[in-house]
C-alpha cells in the first residue's frame, strides 16, 4: 500500500494526520503542495473521488479573496482553482494507490478503515 499525504508543513491537522500515520506503522510520503504543485491532472482525480465541495478550505484567506461568484462555480472551476491557488484545497488530501480517499484529518474511524485495511 503506497499512501500519500500532500498539504502543507505548518498545518496542525497535517501534522495529526502524519502523527497519526506513523503511530500505525503506515509508511507514507509527503508532498508540501505549496512547493510542489500537483498538476491539474492529479487535482481533476481529487475532484473525481472526492468532490470539489469536500475538497474546498473555506476557512483561509485564499477562499475569502474569491469573487462572491465562487458560489456557483462548476466542479471544472474549481479544479481549475485548486490547480492554481493550492491554498485552496482543505488540508490534507490523502491518497492511496494514488487514489484520493479522504481530504481533512478529523475521523480517525474513517482513517482507520481507508489506510488499515
Amino acid at each position: 500500500m503506497a499512501v500519500t499525504v500532500y498539504g502543507i508543513k505548518s498545518c496542525d491537522t497535517v501534522r495529526r494526520a502524519r502523527k497519526w500515520l506513523a503511530q500505525h506503522d503506515v509508511d507514507h510520503t509527503f508532498v508540501d503542495f505549496r512547493a510542489v504543485p500537483v498538476g491539474r491532472g492529479r487535482v481533476d482525480g481529487w475532484v473525481a473521488a472526492l468532490g470539489a465541495k469536500a475538497l474546498r478550505n473555506t476557512s483561509g484567506g485564499a477562499y475569502r479573496a474569491l469573487p462572491a461568484d465562487k458560489k456557483t462555480w462548476s466542479d471544472e472551476r474549481w479544479a481549475e482553482a485548486f490547480a492554481a491557488e493550492p491554498m485552496l484545497v482543505k488540508r490534507p488530501v490523502i491518497e492511496r494507490d494514488g487514489a484520493a480517499v479522504m481530504v481533512g484529518f478529523r475521523d480517525v474511524a474513517a482513517a482507520e478503515r481507508l489506510l488499515l485495511s
